[in-house]
């Protein structure tokens, strides 16, 4: 994880948020993927109403599901996951681990090949490739999702102007920060405590890979994620990812656009507390 001057510049000004000070987020999502179908059952509609949140928010619902019917579905899905699974215990904060060994750069292209054979793909249709590729990882410990091209052309474009940057992660108590840097078709998070201690050395909690190999031919890129379990559940390294898309994606509009402008462009003016009000803005604490 390459050193940056902008981080170091502001890592005494982000501390662990505890409850003290800030609510805890305690809605995380938990699928193991975001690929969801583009049509909504009425008994998933009917659900949603039951929701306290829904008459409040009925007209943002309504403007999402019309505007951006992906990312509208993935929230849902992650809504009725939590319903259907246990709670998972938020984790405590995390402590310096050890510096990884200094290894030199290298800019070689992971390939799909090595997970799938990629020309028995070629007679599938796009929702066929996503079904096979969520079920391959839903016994691994391991995240995925499958991305439309569209959307990944403008993360590729992102990735390269707001190289690096840092995301809230609810804890048992608070919040901690991860630090996240692109390189390529990857994002490496770290959390802000282990970059702080050994720099580009710092142990990663979370990896990406973004395989494009089918971008062309069938419109998506499929994602998989590899998690460190000591830092790391489920549900977090989730959430990592969904924020990932939501900030380089343009899911979140220009609110999260100016947040990267202000962390890359403008480090005076960025607040890191911006982007727990963020989180919690969109996965709001269950009523009491």
């Amino acid at each position: 994880m390459a050193c940056c001057s902008r981080v170091l510049r502001i890592v005494s000004r982000v501390p662990r948020l505890s409850v003290s000070s800030l609510r805890r987020c305690s809605q995380t999502p938990s699928s193991r993927e975001f690929h969801t179908s583009r049509i909504m059952s009425d008994e998933q509609i009917e659900e949603l109403k039951k929701n306290p949140y829904y008459n409040k928010y009925a007209d943002k619902i309504a403007k999402l599901q019309k505007t951006s019917p992906e990312e509208f579905l993935g929230r849902l899905s992650a809504h009725e996951e939590r319903k259907k699974a246990p709670a998972a215990q938020a984790k405590e904060f995390s402590l310096p681990g050890k510096a990884r060994a200094a290894a030199a750069s290298s800019t070689t292209t992971k390939s799909l090949d090595k997970i799938m054979k990629v020309d028995l793909l070629q007679d599938k249709s796009p929702d066929e490739i996503s079904q096979i590729w969520t079920k391959y990882f839903s016994d691994q410990d391991k995240i995925c999702a499958v991305i439309p091209t569209e959307t990944y052309k403008l993360m590729q474009e992102r990735f390269q102007e707001y190289n690096t940057f840092l995301f809230p992660v609810p804890r048992k108590e608070g919040y901690e920060f991860v630090m996240v840097q692109f390189q390529g078709d990857e994002a490496h998070f770290t959390t802000l405590i282990n970059f702080q201690a050994h720099k580009e050395n710092a142990p990663e909690c979370l990896s990406i890979v973004h395989y494009t190999e089918l971008s062309e031919s069938k419109g998506i890129v499929l994602m998989v994620g590899e998690y460190d379990k000591d830092s790391l559940g489920e549900g977090e390294a989730n959430l990592l990812a969904v924020q990932t898309l939501q900030y380089y994606g343009g899911k979140g509009g220009a609110k999260k656009l100016n947040h990267l402008d202000r962390f890359t462009y403008s480090i005076e003016d960025f607040n890191h507390l911006d982007l727990i009000a963020e989180l919690e803005l969109d996965y709001p604490p269950a009523p009491a």
